[in-house]
């Protein structure tokens, strides 16, 4: 991790998020979209901190404790209702999705097929960060936020599969189809696995203590432990995290961690999330200020296009093969979910670690950030309006 993010650096970005978080509010604007604007401001400004984003300050600091605080209110019992709908729109819908980013790049734009894949696969999951930043403040309740936030979580297993195989193309491995049916059931089983091994040493040391400071303790190690032990393996550290904090969340509160301490772990995980969040779009903001997007506003233009088009061709027909279940999806919420699709810290942390060798790694880098920047500020601005539009309203403050 950079070591440019330091003590100064963190309380100055700390009491810029308190002030935007407070003009957010009274402006009725996204926070997250407030802390963008303040951060292209802050890098604009003669006494810009030096930062530099990179995939293991976002990685390995800033997304464990979003994925983790998130997991935690997701409960298995409504959670196992809609599982097959979200499980197929996290796979079917992210390969669907990324196949069709991909070919809309290779053709429109003429970037090579390996290039244009592993744009492809990176910016198909919507971003969990983005996605429930948003939805917290547009105060969606009930199912269809359950769909959005569960799928936005699911998804990235499917992602970090399918961008791990094709980087391994990408760098001219032979790979059999035995060899990648093996590579995913490794990286979905070892992320289960290592999230489930955390959350049960975190659940067998919790039932033998009730100091919130020692239970707060134990599920920080369960969220950091179980996504960088998962990432050491290449495996997904948001599915390994994701793991070990729907564990917790469905399963601590029967005895395993007790009742006297839960205000307390869930206010810190509350401020946690709000800390991280807020220093991810700040950053993302100040890096946006860089960008050269007129160099590349073509093909910028036509990314943007593929990756919403591709979002509405994973969404809708996969919808339909629940429309005769139980489980059918209302054409409202399929709406909500196609609009609700954002992009944000997960795709930039997959650009900036992507290996040098492959190709038009610059491009892929700018055109990812263009895709970020349209996903907040568009998709970001208009949540609420459209959830409104919509008749999502009663459940919109």
């Amino acid at each position: 991790m950079d070591l440019a993010l330091s003590v100064q650096t963190v309380e100055l970005l700390l009491l810029v998020a308190a002030v935007v978080a407070m003009l957010a509010r009274r402006l009725h604007v996204p926070y997250s979209v407030g802390l963008v604007v303040a951060g292209i401001a802050l890098a604009l400004s003669p006494f810009a901190p030096t930062v530099e984003l990179t995939k293991d300050l976002i990685f390995s600091v800033l997304l464990p404790p979003l994925i983790f605080e998130a997991a935690c209110y997701l409960r298995w019992n409504e959670l196992r209702t809609d599982l097959p709908v979200i499980l197929v729109l996290a796979t079917a819908g992210v390969l669907i999705s990324g196949a069709a980013t991909a070919l809309g790049m290779h053709l429109l734009v003429g970037w090579p097929w390996a290039g244009a894949l592993v744009f492809g696969v990176l910016i198909a999951a919507t971003d969990p960060v983005s996605v429930i930043a948003t939805f917290k403040e547009a105060r969606v309740v009930g199912r269809l936020r359950l769909l959005v936030e569960a799928e936005s979580l699911f998804n990235d297993g499917t992602s970090a599969v399918a961008f791990g195989i094709v980087i391994a193309l990408a760098a001219g491995q032979n790979l059999t189809p035995f060899d990648i049916g093996t590579a995913i059931l490794l990286r979905i089983g070892g992320s289960i696995l290592c999230g489930a091994l955390l959350a049960g040493v975190v659940l067998l040391l919790g039932g033998r203590t009730d100091d919130q400071l020692v239970e707060t303790t134990l599920t920080t190690v369960a969220a950091y432990v179980s996504f960088l032990l998962a990432e050491h393996f290449h495996w997904s550290g948001v599915l390994a995290t994701l793991t070990a904090g729907l564990m917790l969340g469905s399963l601590g509160p029967r005895g395993a961690l007790s009742e006297k301490c839960k205000d307390a772990v869930e206010a810190f995980w509350q401020y946690a999330a709000f800390v991280a969040n807020s220093l991810i779009f700040l950053l993302i903001g100040m890096h946006e200020a860089h960008q050269h997007f007129a160099v590349i506003w073509r093909s910028a233009a036509i990314a943007v296009v593929m990756v919403i088009l591709s979002r509405a061709l994973a969404i809708y027909p996969l919808c339909l093969v629940f429309s005769r279940s139980g489980l059918r999806i209302s054409r409202v919420h399929q709406h909500v979910l196609f609009w609700g699709g954002l992009r944000g810290a997960l795709a930039l942390a997959l650009a900036l670690g992507l290996p040098a060798e492959v190709p038009v790694r610059e491009e892929i880098i700018t055109i990812t950030f263009a895709v970020v920047a349209f996903s907040l500020f568009v998709q970001g601005l208009t949540m609420s309006p459209f959830l409104r539009r919509m008749g999502e309203l009663p459940s919109v403050r």
